[in-house]
């Protein structure tokens, strides 16, 4: 005699049915972080994104986090609805909240609590507005089961050893990316196409001015020469 069991289907939704509540400040930093890290990664087997429910328990739908911007390498870039760690595989490489009034609490009490038990190696805070974090910018790395404080260069900066880039406020307190090899900071796509055509068009700039100088320089020599000539046919 067999019996049947039914397969229960469990529902991971792709909301958590908050909405974000943040200022257009807060806002726009989280889109424009996501944005940064989008294009650096552009092309390779990483996944970049923010403001997406996280599930970490197999089973149990309650148990998520929602990062403002995470980056995931060795995995299928592509766009997901939600994001599963027992089936991607892997945590979160490096975490980046932007902490804001109504997430303080949860981005420096619970969140790296949470961060640390599921082996996230780095964690980092940015306060956009300098209100609530001081220095604007803090980070952590796991090591032995536990964040400890990564401590700022002589430069002020901070070091993601996960995405080899170095995390800075410049002086408008703007959070900035260098690249840790390079030095090279960090641009959105839309900002790098502006850059490369703003190169492009200096270039061309650059092209006439040198061809006007040449063709200036072809017209003195031959008013040069042809004054010779004219002298050469005098009596």
């Amino acid at each position: 005699m067999s019996t049947d069991h039914a397969v229960i289907e469990i529902d991971y939704p792709e909301s958590d049915g908050k909405p974000m509540g943040e200022s257009d400040l807060h806002r726009d930093w989280m889109m424009r972080i996501i944005q940064l890290l989008k294009h650096r990664y552009a092309g390779q087997q990483v996944y970049v994104t923010g403001d997406l429910l996280l599930y970490y328990v197999d089973g149990d739908p309650r148990r998520f986090v929602v990062p403002d911007a995470f980056v995931v390498k060795g995995v299928d870039p592509g766009r997901r609805g939600i994001y599963k760690v027992w089936e991607e595989g892997k945590v979160p490489n490096m975490v980046l909240e932007t902490t804001s009034r109504s997430t303080r609490a949860k981005d420096t009490r619970e969140k790296p609590k949470l961060y640390s038990s599921l082996g996230i190696p780095e964690y980092f805070q940015y306060d956009p507005t300098g209100d609530y974090l001081d220095p604007p910018i803090c980070g952590y790395r796991l090591s032995s089961g536990r964040y400890h404080k990564i401590q700022p260069d002589s430069l002020g900066r901070l070091e993601s050893e996960e995405l080899d880039l170095w995390l800075e406020v410049d002086s408008n307190g703007d959070l900035v990316l260098p690249d840790r090899a390079t030095g090279r900071i960090l641009e959105t796509a839309e900002e790098a196409a502006i850059a490369a055509c703003e190169v492009e068009r200096n270039a061309r700039v650059a092209e006439r001015a040198a061809r006007e100088v040449a063709e200036a320089k072809n017209r003195q020599l031959e008013m040069e020469l042809a004054a010779l000539r004219a002298q050469h046919r005098q009596p």
